[in-house]
């Protein structure tokens, strides 16, 4: 599997996030088995409540137990908007045996625990912690700036 080929991918789809106040930008890529891109999606593409992954699931077709899931931040285990749809929980409905994140979902919003979980359910989960910086800078408004 080319990790840093699909994490890149899925740091670029963060920056087509429409910018919030209230919620990070977010890329995701799912990838089967076969090394081909399965589905993707960005934080807000389809409504204003859409997160990166949730929107990627929506989109996958077929059955999901050899994909990998590549994400530009740690996939959420809190949620606001849609509590019985975090995207650890779909990611573990789904039955996706690998996700890939850049960085860790820093304590700005809620205390996120979606590693944890994942890795409690039996799913493997790789940090690559040199896509940081860039998974970063597509929420800088957040990370700098004013906190709501």
């Amino acid at each position: 599997m080319d990790d840093d080929r699909w994490l890149s991918r899925a740091v670029e789809l963060a920056n087509r996030s429409p910018r919030s106040s209230t919620a990070f930008a977010v890329g995701a890529v799912i990838v089967g088995a076969d090394g081909r891109e399965i589905a993707s999606g960005w934080s807000r593409d389809v409504d204003p409540l859409v997160h990166a992954e949730e929107s990627a699931l929506a989109r996958a077709d077929g059955d999901l137990r050899e994909a990998t899931l590549y994400s530009s931040l740690e996939p959420c285990s809190k949620r606001a908007s849609r509590p019985d749809a975090t995207c650890t929980s779909l990611i573990l409905a789904a039955g996706i045996p690998r996700v890939v994140i850049a960085w860790y979902e820093p304590d700005i919003f809620v205390t996120c625990e979606g590693v944890a979980l994942l890795t409690a359910a039996g799913v493997e989960v790789v940090e690559k912690p040199e896509f940081a910086v860039r998974a970063r800078a597509a929420n800088a408004h957040l990370l700098h700036g004013p906190r709501p």
